[in-house]
């Protein structure tokens, strides 16, 4: 078995991919481990949120250690990702699921949280018109797809679902298949036949903006906070 000191020296030096994979080897050690995780969270409070931050949160989260929950309590009252809004909406709630993986619970916060942004209109009707999806806030977008991105170590989020699309020459029907939302001549069944864990395909979720057709995943990733760095 390898030495606290070798874990803690590898988790400082390797890549990203390496460090989510040390993060469970960590929380195994006890409480040496998460002293680890905590001093990494907290040397980086000031920095832009990567996947390593939100794998670490994830794992301290799950803990029933009262000094990682005070920490947290403390440092992190919220999660992780900064809860930007230009609408002044609460992602916090969303924040929590995802952090905790409840995936299908946050994929169906998500459509609320969009119908939120877009107004009075989507809320009754409890979905998005393709021009509202135009519309929606860089911020809001942005704040949506980094809480998917962030807690589900790269692999969901509407940025990830439009990278796929634009691998395979902008074609939804292949992008249906690949992010295993039709097999065969059949739709993916919602919600008992989708994947709501991190064995899903990449790009898999969130997949509430699908169920209306594809104009509004279309909206979605036209949008223009794709082509900007200013989120």
């Amino acid at each position: 078995m390898e030495e606290i000191s070798d874990l803690i020296s590898q988790f400082q030096t390797e890549s990203e991919k390496n460090q989510l994979q040390l993060v469970p080897q960590l929380v195994a050690r006890g409480e040496s481990g998460l002293e680890v995780l905590m001093n990494f969270l907290h040397s980086r409070q000031s920095e832009p949120v990567n996947l390593v931050m939100g794998k670490a949160y994830q794992a301290l989260l799950q803990t029933d250690n009262p000094k990682v929950q005070e920490f947290l309590k403390t440092y992190f009252p919220t999660g992780v990702v900064p809860l930007k809004s230009e609408r002044n909406i609460d992602y916090q709630p969303l924040q929590q699921l995802l952090a905790k993986q409840d995936f299908l619970g946050a994929d169906v916060l998500t459509l609320q949280k969009l119908c939120e942004i877009a107004g009075e209109a989507a809320i009754k009707r409890k979905w998005l018109y393709f021009t509202e999806a135009e519309n929606l806030p860089k911020t809001d977008l942005s704040t949506l797809d980094q809480l998917w991105l962030i807690y589900s170590e790269g692999k969901f989020g509407f940025s990830v679902q439009r990278q796929i699309w634009l691998s395979l020459g902008q074609d939804f029907a292949q992008l249906w298949y690949k992010i295993g939302w039709k097999s065969g001549n059949n739709w993916t069944r919602y919600p008992k036949d989708f994947t709501w864990d991190l064995t899903a395909p990449k790009g898999h979720l969130p997949l509430s903006n699908q169920l209306r057709g594809v104009r509004v995943i279309a909206s979605i990733f036209a949008h223009p906070v794709w082509s900007t760095d200013s989120n």
